[in-house]
């Protein structure tokens, strides 16, 4: 479900009007998160790091409002509910677009994920099911390389709205203490650099609880 944003009284009218007139309307930051805690808890859960941090980010995501917001045909939506596309590996190599709907029960999202890893994992091609609608951020993990920043493909003439997240390789240091980057991109129209620091934020507190 997705309720129509009042435009007219919204205080970044006019920031929308302007960022989304532009050719390039995504801006980008890359942080690094401190994953010692949340990758501790994952070991005791007996569960995949990467599921555990791929829920934390939805539920960040579903928690600070700018993130939920999509554009259609000029106007703002604003989604009850973000789900994940994220890109999953093959063992040959490729990869697919999944679809991960978000749960906010931990246990009940990991079957999701699982589910839906194991059907991507058995098909082939980048496009295995169709995605209908845009209450999705773009997911993707690139463990081979510990990034400062990151670029993203992207067609310009497409009218693409949403977040695109993407984590680096774990690194511990000699203290024992693990870190990833984690690099987030979004559509200025939608959010500022203070929403995206809200996003953080709660992200990071999320993963040392």
């Amino acid at each position: 479900m997705k309720t129509l944003l009042d435009l007219e009284n919204w205080n970044r009218k006019e920031h929308f009007a302007h960022f989304k007139q532009m050719e390039e309307p995504f801006f980008g930051v890359t942080v690094e998160i401190d994953c010692t805690k949340a990758y501790q808890t994952a070991k005791s859960l007996n569960t995949s790091f990467f599921i555990f941090y791929l829920h934390k980010t939805l539920t960040a995501v579903n928690a600070i409002e700018n993130f939920k917001y999509r554009i259609s045909e000029n106007q703002i939506y604003i989604n009850d509910r973000v789900d994940a596309s994220a890109t999953i590996g093959r063992e040959d190599g490729t990869f697919g677009f999944s679809l991960i709907e978000y749960h906010p029960d931990f246990k009940t999202f990991e079957q999701i994920a699982l589910t839906e890893i194991k059907r991507i994992q058995n098909t082939t091609g980048l496009f295995t099911r169709s995605f209908d609608d845009d209450n999705l951020i773009h997911f993707s993990a690139i463990p081979w390389l510990n990034f400062s920043s990151i670029t993203h493909a992207r067609s310009f003439t497409y009218p693409d709205s949403c977040p695109k997240i993407s984590f680096g390789k774990m690194m511990t240091s000699e203290t024992g203490k693990k870190t990833m980057s984690m690099a987030v991109y979004v559509h200025h129209g939608l959010m500022d650099g203070m929403h995206v620091g809200q996003f953080v934020d709660y992200f990071q507190e999320s993963m040392n609880q």
